[in-house]
């Protein structure tokens, strides 16, 4: 069984490329085909892997200009040579679904989910983006452009795995096809519980627009508990210039700072819909709560008045009341870690060989017209 891996693009880490690392652990000898490579931002995760890029790659200042070249991507994705591979499994959030294979080769998407700015987010991503007012008037055009590749590029998976049941309902949706839900991996072991004093509340990951941080400063500025926000990105600056005194910013931190700083939280704060939302169950494999926008991935994952609680609504008054009234000693760390158990490394590697595996086996033995 020869077995390609395909992944969007590889410029920055976040948890599409930790389902990659995976992905790549078991199947260690498969190249992974990509449209984009950012060596000083990847090569420390993925430079001792076989990465092979796109002809994007070799245009001049390309990774710089990514969202100028979206309208190649689909011709760029269709030209991976594939030919030679008996199962190539894909790990898509816009384009990699969209390759094309030998006709007797079988594809496997995991779908962290259906591209956002073409369907669930297509409004809200022209207006928050940062261009010129006659790009966004052009942007429609294109969005309606792709938004017809993607459709067909998704008729030509075989299998769709989602990584939650949020993302199963929107596959069905705006794809047509039904999947198998499968958690992405956490490191769980690298969690522990701590018995240190538990003195402020954390939120932290790509300082990115959607995640709504500006909700959570916005809350903790009127209430003045205090805030710890790991992480940097885009909205790093706007957020540290709306921040009060009681909210500290620590930046990027290492793997068991990170960890640290989920086991001495008093909760974790979830504030925007996710997919699935990796970093809530990282709070729970440290015991420790979560408090959850009720919509999204963190339905299934959290558990109300066991491994955490949510707020209705998406506004600074409903978090604040939330956090006001939030009181830690309800919850038991063993009991919240041992939950966060399900969602584990293992169980993800275990349950994707056997997918794939099965579905190989099914499908070569199966008779051909």
């Amino acid at each position: 069984m020869r077995v390609a891996l395909v992944h969007d693009h590889l410029t920055q880490l976040g948890g599409a490329e930790r389902v990659l690392e995976v992905l790549q652990s078991l199947w260690p000898l498969s190249p992974t085909y990509t449209l984009l490579y950012d060596k000083t931002t990847m090569d420390t995760t993925f430079g001792h892997k076989d990465i092979r890029t796109s002809f994007l790659q070799n245009i001049p200042g390309a990774l710089k200009r990514m969202r100028w070249l979206l309208p190649l991507m689909p011709v760029a994705t269709e030209h991976y040579p594939l030919q030679d591979y008996d199962v190539i499994v894909s790990s898509a959030s816009s384009f990699a679904k969209g390759i094309i294979t030998n006709p007797n080769a079988i594809h496997i998407c995991y779908c962290h989910t259906p591209t956002r700015y073409l369907w669930s987010d297509a409004a809200s991503y022209i207006d928050e983006l940062r261009a010129p007012g006659f790009v966004k008037m052009f942007l429609p055009i294109l969005q309606s452009i792709l938004r017809s590749w993607d459709r067909i590029a998704a008729d030509r998976v075989d299998l769709f795995v989602a990584n939650s049941e949020t993302v199963r309902q929107r596959i069905l949706k705006y794809y047509g096809k039904d999947s198998i839900v499968v958690h992405p991996p956490v490191s769980t072991d690298e969690f522990s519980i701590s018995t240190a004093p538990k003195t402020a509340f954390l939120i932290g990951g790509r300082l990115v627009s959607y995640k709504r941080y500006d909700l959570v400063i916005t809350a903790f500025n009127r209430i003045g508990v205090p805030l710890i926000v790991f992480g940097s990105g885009p909205e790093e600056a706007k957020l540290r210039a709306m921040a009060n005194p009681n909210i500290r910013f620590v930046g990027r931190v290492t793997d068991a700072e990170r960890a640290r700083l989920f086991s001495e939280a008093i909760a974790f704060i979830h504030p925007h819909e996710e997919d699935f939302g990796i970093t809530a169950v990282e709070s729970m494999a440290a015991g420790r709560p979560v408090i959850a926008y009720k919509k999204g991935g963190a339905t299934e994952t959290v558990i109300e008045g066991k491994t955490g609680v949510f707020f209705d609504e998406q506004a600074w008054e409903a978090l604040a009341d939330t956090v006001l009234h939030f009181d830690e000693t309800r919850f038991n760390p063993t009991e919240i870690k041992a939950y966060a158990e399900q969602f584990s490394l293992q169980r993800f590697r275990t349950t994707m060989h056997d997918i794939v595996t099965k579905a190989w086996e099914a499908h070569s033995s199966a008779p051909r017209s």
